[in-house]
C-alpha cells in the first residue's frame, strides 16, 4: 500500500518506504552543493544502499564536501564525482563523454536533473543564451540526450526534471528567449520560461521514449530556503509578479519547508512504484 503523503512528508521517511526500489541502483544527480536539495537527496538516498551515486556539479570542491558527508554516514556506498557546468555546452559535452567512457557504469537507473539557478541578473553564456535558459534547460537537455543510451540501458529507467511552480511566471519566448538581449529582461519571467521548459521536456521524453520503458517526471519541491533561494532576487519581487498576473492564490505568505521535506518530492518522483506520469507538486 502506498504511504500517506503530505507536504510535511520527509525524504528520510520515503527512503525507508522505497528502500527496495533504491537498493542496487545507479543514480546520477546534478546540483549537489551542500545546503541544496540535491545534496539532501543523495545524502538520504545513500542510506538505502544504491549501487553507485554519481554526483555532478560545477564546483568539485563542493561536490567533495557532499561526498565526505555521505562517506561519513555510509562508507560502503560507491560514489563518483563529475564536473559539469550546465551553462556551457563545451563543459556538458565533456562531462557526457566522461560518463559514456566509464566502463564501470553500464547503466544509469535514475537521472535527476536538479541543478539550476533562479532569478539572476541578466547575463549571456559563452554560447550566447540568457543564463537561466541555458543553465536550467538547454544544458540539461543536451546532457540528457548525450547520455540517454546509458539511461535506457537500465531495466526501468527514470528521468526527473526538478522544475518549480514558477513555471506559471513565464511561457517560452520562442522568438525572444534572450529578452531582446536583456533590454526587456525580467529575472522571474526568465526563470519561469526555463521551468516551463523543464515540464515540457519531461512530457516529451515520456512520449518519445516511453516505448523503451522510460518514465519521466517533472516536479515542484515547494519553497525552501536553500542556497538557491539565498542567491536569488527577493521574494517580494516574485509576489509582485503574481499580483500583476492575478494569480491570487500565490499572494499569501510563503509556507517554507525544510530541506528534508523538499527533497521528499525528489524521492517520490525517482522511486515511487505507483506513479506513471505526472507533474509532482510538493
Amino acid at each position: 500500500m502506498s504511504p500517506q503523503l503530505s507536504r510535511d512528508t520527509t525524504a528520510t521517511e520515503l527512503v525507508t518506504e522505497y528502500g527496495e526500489h533504491i537498493k542496487g541502483k545507479t543514480i546520477l544527480v546534478t546540483g549537489v552543493s551542500p545546503g541544496g536539495l540535491g545534496a539532501t537527496f543523495v545524502e538520504k538516498v545513500a542510506a538505502a544502499s544504491p549501487a553507485t551515486l554519481i554526483l555532478a556539479g560545477r564546483n568539485t570542491a563542493k561536490i567533495q564536501q557532499t561526498i565526505d558527508a555521505i562517506v561519513a554516514a555510509h562508507p560502503s556506498v560507491t560514489i563518483k564525482s563529475l564536473q559539469v557546468d550546465l551553462g556551457s555546452f563545451k563543459s556538458v559535452r565533456t562531462a557526457a563523454d566522461t560518463v559514456i567512457g566509464w566502463d564501470d557504469v553500464s547503466k544509469i537507473d535514475v537521472l535527476v536533473n536538479n541543478s539550476g539557478i533562479m532569478a539572476t541578473p541578466f547575463t549571456l553564456t559563452e554560447d550566447g543564451f540568457e543564463s537561466q535558459w541555458e543553465t536550467n534547460h538547454l544544458g540539461p537537455f543536451l546532457f540528457t540526450n548525450l547520455i540517454i543510451e546509458k539511461v535506457l540501458a537500465a531495466p526501468a529507467p527514470r528521468i526527473i526534471m526538478v522544475s518549480s511552480d514558477g513555471h506559471r511566471l513565464g511561457h517560452i519566448r520562442w522568438t525572444d528567449y534572450n529578452f531582446n538581449d536583456g533590454k526587456h529582461y525580467n529575472p522571474w519571467f526568465a526563470y519561469g520560461q526555463s521551468k516551463t521548459a523543464n515540464c515540457l521536456m519531461a512530457i516529451s521524453l515520456a512520449e518519445k521514449l516511453g516505448g523503451r520503458g522510460l518514465l519521466s517526471f517533472s516536479l515542484h519541491p515547494g519553497v525552501i530556503m536553500t542556497n538557491l533561494a539565498d542567491n536569488s532576487a527577493d521574494f517580494e519581487s516574485l509576489r509582485a509578479q503574481d499580483v500583476n498576473m492575478g494569480t491570487k492564490f500565490m499572494w499569501s505568505e510563503f509556507n517554507f519547508k525544510t530541506n528534508d521535506q523538499g527533497a521528499a518530492t525528489h524521492v517520490f518522483a525517482a522511486f515511487s512504484p505507483d506513479i506513471k506520469g505526472k507533474f509532482a507538486p510538493e
